[in-house]
């Protein structure tokens, strides 16, 4: 019995690793299939249309419905929908005789109140409520939990998502309770590490002592995960703040993006190159274009007309040769990741598209006529 028990458990173990495995959409001969990260061909292009996995499943069309498929290919949900939407917290849209519905994954109809417009639910299991242009927000159980208060609300971002009230902005928590006053003429998404706003002409780092103002500040760009600074601009150049709002690195530079690894891409006329923290250049500005760094210490610059990877000291690991892109093919594409994502970067190359592994190498040795970022 016990030996039976480890064998259930192992092929248990197995299954869920299958079902969890990361999978991208391509196209090939114009029919959509998808690939696992080691390049492999797991569900045959077959599908006339077709979106990213979420949830462990991706809608497909086939006869002109759309429906939903596993990550063995395998119909879930037949195509009898007219239009669908991803699954989130195990809620996806679907619309069937001119009538939108959300539906659990065995294609049951939630009971939800009747609305202008249906919105997705999110990863935090609330969606946006609409009601004579007013907007507050639903659970997975079709409760309101937020009555109809805002003009405008926008995507939740850790956890929140700012409102609009008139002219002025606030945040919301996910049971509709406001972390931030609406008092803000401008206000940044929740990045994890601060929220920048504007009052008048004003810009600031809203911290616990209140909204600390950023000397000469005209435009503050939103922090990230990946670093406690961000880019802001003062008399037409940029430099870096820190989360309380002091300027940490002197407005100099004529463009910049986001810290990651470390570096930062900042131009200086037309010329990009890297700094660090410290605002020391640590790769010359010698580039067209360049972006950030991604989490294996690889970038993408760009050379005349094409784009390579550089390493964190500057070296050209592989070739400019390609062209990038911050968006995707499917009608579904959400994905705007540059460079390297999951150990892979999606590039183009003499019209067809692949994916580079770390080593400049196209994964699985293939090109597409597509190919969308991978997800599960």
């Amino acid at each position: 019995m016990k030996k039976v028990s480890l064998i259930a458990l192992a092929l248990l173990l197995q299954v869920t690793a299958i079902q969890a495995q990361k999978m991208a959409l391509v196209r090939e001969n114009d029919k959509f299939g998808y690939i696992d990260t080691s390049g492999n061909m797991v569900i045959a292009p077959q599908f006339d249309k077709a979106g990213d996995f979420s949830e462990g499943m991706a809608p497909a069309l086939q006869d002109d419905k759309w429906g939903y498929i596993d990550t063995s290919g395998k119909w879930v949900l037949q195509p009898t929908y007219d239009r669908v939407k991803d699954f989130n917290a195990g809620y996806a849209l679907v619309l069937k005789d001119d009538q939108w519905n959300y539906i659990d994954k065995s294609g049951t109809v939630l009971q939800t109140p009747v609305q202008e417009k249906y919105y997705d639910f999110n990863e935090y299991g609330v969606a946006f409520y609409r009601v004579d242009k007013k907007i507050g927000l639903i659970d997975t159980n079709g409760k309101v939990i937020l009555e109809p208060t805002y003009e405008v609300m926008k995507p939740f971002v850790n956890g929140q998502a700012r409102v609009r009230q008139g002219d002025l902005w606030g945040m919301i928590d996910t049971a509709g309770k406001i972390t931030i006053p609406v008092s803000y003429n401008e206000l940044s998404d929740n990045s994890g590490k601060a929220v920048w706003g504007a009052k008048g002409e004003s810009f600031g780092v809203i911290t616990s002592n209140g909204f600390e103002i950023v000397e000469n500040a005209d435009k503050i760009w939103d922090f990230t995960d990946n670093s406690n600074l961000t880019y802001a601009r003062s008399d037409k150049k940029i430099g870096f703040i820190n989360t309380k709002g002091e300027w940490v690195i002197p407005p100099t530079f004529d463009k910049a993006r986001a810290f990651n690894s470390g570096l930062a891409p900042v131009a200086q006329r037309k010329d990009w190159g890297y700094i660090n923290e410290k605002g020391e250049v640590v790769v010359p500005m010698q580039y067209r274009d360049a972006e950030i760094y991604g989490d294996n210490g690889l970038a993408p610059v760009k050379e005349k007309k094409l784009w390579g990877f550089i390493d964190t000291t500057g070296k050209m690991v592989i070739s400019a040769q390609y062209d990038i892109t911050a968006g995707g093919f499917s009608m579904f594409s959400k994905n705007n990741v540059k460079g390297f994502h999951d150990g892979v970067a999606r590039v183009r190359y003499k019209k067809e598209w692949g994916y580079l592994n770390e080593n400049g190498k196209p994964l699985g040795g293939k090109w597409y006529q597509n190919a969308e970022l991978f997800s599960e």
